[in-house]
C-alpha cells in the first residue's frame, strides 16, 4: 500500500458522472425526455419498492398457460459489447443482466439485495474484510464449474484489464485494498482479494463501505472463468478478446448467447444448467431499431411482448387512455388502450432511483443567473406540459426513496424550505434578484442552453424557460449537441447551461450527491464529475459542500449511527446547492412498461429494468403477435 492509500475513498468515483449520465440521457432519443431504462438507503429494506405479485405486469390478477417453447420477444437500442466490465451503456447491460451472474443481485431489480451466487458471507468487525462463501454446484455456461478463483480473476480484469470501464467501481467506490503508483495507477496483481478455496472469496477494503453488497450486484463484478480472456498483465487467455465480448461471452447467468448482429437484433437461450431454477421460456430475442417511429410501428404491429418507456415515444403517449387500478408504494398498475392496434395493454410504472436537472458552470453563470432559472423554473409545470405527467417534480437531486426519511421528508423539506417557490413560477422574483444584481432592459446577460440532440422534450422545456426569463432580463440562446459533444464540452469547462440525468449505480444519496461536491466538479481536472466548477470564489454555500461531503466519505460504515452522520450530511448538501444554485432540479421520471396480455412479467423495482433477469416471464401458448396487427405508418396518437 502506498502511504496515501485512501486516496481512492476520498475521490469517490470521480469518474462515474459521464458514464451515469449516459445511461440516463440516452432515454431521450424518441422524445421520450430523460432515460427510462437505467440503472434505497443503502440497501435499506424499508425503502424496498416491492416484490412480484404475478400479475403480468399490468392490473390483471390473471395466470397465464404458460409455455416454456416460446421466445420473449423485445426491442432494444444498439449494443456495444458482451464484456461485463467494458459496457457502459444500458443497451449492453440489459442482454448482460441475462448472461452474467455476480455473488450479489437485486432481485427483480428491487433495492433490497439478496445473494445469488454467494450462499452466505461474513463482515469483520471493522467492515473491511467480507469473507463470501460461493453455492454448490454453480456452472459456467462451458461447464466449468464457479469457484472463488474466478471471481478473483474477474476482478483482477475488472481493475486491470485495458478493456474494463469499470475499475473504479472496485478501486475507488468499493475501494478494494491495492496498491498504485504515483499517479494513482492500479499496480497489476496487487489487489487484496483471495480465494481462500473453491468456494470462499476474501475481499478485503481499505475503508468500511456502507454499500458494498450493493456494489457487487453489479454486473461488472460477475464471474468469469479463470483465464479466459487473455487481457491482464501475465495472462495470455484462452479465447481472443473479441471472441468473448462479442460472439462466446461465458458467464454463469440463466441464459446464454445465441446470436448478435451488430445493430439488428441479438438473442440469448436458455442455460439449462443454470444453478437456479432454469427459466421459465426458451430465450429472449431484441430487435434493435432506434428510430421513434419504427419503434412504434413494430410495437403497433404486434411484433414484441412488451415495451417500455421510452420506446413508446412520448408524442404517441395520451395520458387519458391510461387507467391505474392499484398503486403499491412506488408501483402502480392498470391497462393503456385500446392503442392504434386496437388492444389494451397491461400497464405498469415504478418511481426508479433518477434525477434529471438544468446544470450551470458556475464559473461562467453569475450566482443571481441562477437564483434567476429556480425562480422562473416551476417543476410541476414542465412535468405537465413537457413530459406529460410521466414523473415528479424534484426539488432535491436525492430522489425520494432514498431521501433520508423517504419521500414523506422529502416532500415536506421541500415544502417548507425550498427558497424559489414550490410548484411556483416567480417571474418577479427573478426580476428583482437580476436587478438587485445591476441588469436590466438595456443590461441583459446572455446565457446559452445547451441539451441532447435527440431529446426534443428539453428543448421544450428550454423554451418556456426562455420566454419567461425575457422578463427577468435574460436572453437565454437554446442549442442541441449529440451526446457526444455535450459530454466533452462540460469537461473541457465550454457549456453555460446543461441539462443531464442521473441514474443509480447503488441505492444510496451519495451515489448522487457527489455530483455536487465542490472540488470532483472542477473542469480542469481530468475526470470532474460535473460540470459545474463550483467553488467559494462563486458560491458562499461550496464550504458547506465540501465539508458535508466530508462527513459522508469519513463515515462510510454500514452502522446506525454512521447513517445517521450521513442523513445529516445529505440534507447539507441538498440546502448548499439550494444557495448557491449549482443545479436546478427539474423532475423524477417514471419508468412504464406496456405489455400484451399474452405474457406475464413480474413488476421491477427501483432499481430499474436492467437489473431485472427474464428468467421468470411466463408466456402463454396462444401468444399473439408476429406482424399480424396491422400494416405500417407512423400513426396520429397511441
Amino acid at each position: 500500500m502506498t502511504d496515501d492509500s485512501d486516496l481512492s475513498r476520498r475521490r469517490f468515483l470521480q469518474a462515474t458522472g459521464s458514464t451515469a449520465a449516459a445511461a440516463a440521457l440516452a432515454g431521450c432519443s424518441g422524445g421520450g425526455g430523460g432515460g427510462g431504462s437505467g440503472n434505497g438507503n443503502g440497501g435499506q429494506a424499508s425503502n424496498d419498492t416491492g416484490g412480484t405479485n404475478g400479475s403480468g405486469g399490468g392490473g390483471s390478477q390473471r395466470r397465464i398457460e404458460a409455455d416454456p417453447s416460446k421466445t420473449l420477444e423485445l426491442m432494444n437500442s444498439s449494443i456495444t459489447t458482451f464484456d461485463p466490465i467494458a459496457a457502459t451503456d444500458t443497451a449492453s447491460g440489459i442482454v448482460i443482466q441475462q448472461m452474467f451472474d455476480g455473488l450479489m443481485n437485486y432481485p427483480e431489480a428491487n433495492t433490497a439485495v439478496g445473494p445469488l451466487l454467494a450462499s452466505d458471507y461474513q463482515v469483520s468487525e471493522d467492515f473491511t474484510t467480507y469473507t463470501l462463501t460461493l453455492k454448490e454446484g454453480a456452472q459456467f455456461h462451458n461447464g466449468d464449474p464457479v469457484r472463488a478463483q474466478d471471481f478473483a480473476y474477474a476482478f483482477e480484469r475488472l481493475a486491470g484489464s485495458e478493456n474494463s470501464s469499470r475499475a473504479y467501481f472496485i478501486l475507488d467506490s468499493l475501494g478494494v485494498e491495492a496498491e498504485t503508483d504515483r499517479e494513482g495507477t492500479y499496480q497489476p496483481g496487487s489487489m487484496n482479494v483471495e480465494a481462500v478455496d473453491d468456494r470462499t472469496l476474501r475481499i478485503q477494503l481499505s475503508a468500511p463501505f456502507h454499500a458494498t453488497l450493493e456494489m457487487l450486484a453489479y454486473t461488472a463484478f460477475a464471474a468469469v472463468p479463470e483465464g479466459l480472456v487473455g487481457d491482464i498483465p501475465g495472462t495470455e487467455g484462452e479465447i481472443e478478446y473479441t471472441d468473448f465480448s462479442s460472439d462466446n461471452p461465458v458467464g454463469a447467468g440463466p441464459f446464454q448467447l445465441e446470436n448478435w448482429q451488430q445493430g439488428t437484433e441479438a438473442s440469448v437461450t436458455r442455460f439449462e444448467n443454470y444453478h437456479g431454477e432454469s427459466a421459465s421460456i426458451a430465450g429472449v430475442h431484441w430487435q434493435v431499431i432506434s428510430d421513434s417511429s419504427a419503434i412504434y410501428n413494430y410495437a403497433m404491429n404486434q411484433n414484441v411482448d412488451s415495451l417500455f418507456s421510452p420506446s413508446l415515444p412520448l408524442t404517441q403517449y395520451n395520458p387519458e387512455k391510461l387507467s391505474v387500478e392499484r398503486e403499491e408504494g412506488a408501483q402502480s398498475f392498470g391497462t393503456y388502450g385500446p392503442v392504434r392496434n386496437g388492444a389494451t395493454m397491461d400497464y405498469y410504472h415504478i418511481t426508479p432511483i433518477n434525477s434529471y436537472y438544468l446544470g450551470f458552470n458556475m464559473a461562467k453563470v453569475p450566482k443571481p443567473v441562477r437564483q434567476a432559472f429556480a425562480y422562473v423554473t416551476n417543476q410541476q409545470l414542465i412535468v405537465d406540459q413537457v413530459f406529460k405527467g410521466t414523473g415528479a417534480p424534484a426539488y432535491h437531486l436525492t430522489p425520494p426513496s432514498i431521501y433520508p426519511g423517504g419521500a414523506q421528508a422529502y416532500e415536506q423539506h421541500a415544502k417548507n424550505s425550498y427558497p424559489y417557490g414550490y410548484n411556483k413560477t416567480q417571474i418577479q422574483q427573478a426580476k428583482q434578484v437580476m436587478e438587485e444584481a445591476g441588469y436590466g432592459p438595456n443590461n441583459q446577460f446572455t446565457v446559452q442552453w445547451t441539451d441532447y440532440a435527440s431529446s426534443d422534450t428539453w428543448t421544450q422545456a428550454g423554451q418556456i424557460l426562455r420566454d419567461q426569463l425575457r422578463q427577468a432580463h435574460i436572453d437565454m440562446q437554446i442549442q442541441s449537441a449529440d451526446f457526444s459533444t455535450l459530454l466533452q464540452r462540460g469537461r473541457n469547462g465550454q457549456l453555460e447551461v446543461y441539462t443531464l440525468g442521473w441514474i443509480a449505480d447503488w441505492p444510496a444519496p451519495d451515489n448522487f450527491l457527489q455530483l455536487l461536491n465542490p472540488p470532483q466538479t472542477d473542469t480542469s481536472m481530468e475526470a470532474p464529475i460535473s460540470y459545474l466548477n463550483w467553488s467559494q470564489e462563486n458560491g458562499s454555500a461550496a464550504q458547506q459542500a465540501i465539508d458535508a461531503y466530508e462527513t459522508v466519505v469519513d463515515n462510510q460504515a454500514p452502522t446506525d449511527q454512521a447513517q445517521q452522520t450521513r442523513d445529516q450530511a445529505y440534507v447539507q448538501i441538498e440546502e448548499a446547492n439550494w444557495e448557491d444554485v449549482a443545479f436546478v432540479n427539474v423532475y423524477h421520471q417514471w419508468d412504464q412498461r406496456y405489455s400484451y396480455d399474452w405474457v406475464d412479467i413480474p413488476p421491477y423495482g427501483a432499481m430499474g429494468p436492467s437489473r431485472q433477469k427474464f428468467d421468470d416471464v411466463r408466456i402463454a401458448a396462444d401468444r399473439g403477435g408476429g406482424g399480424g396487427g396491422e400494416s405500417g405508418g407512423s400513426g396520429n396518437g397511441s
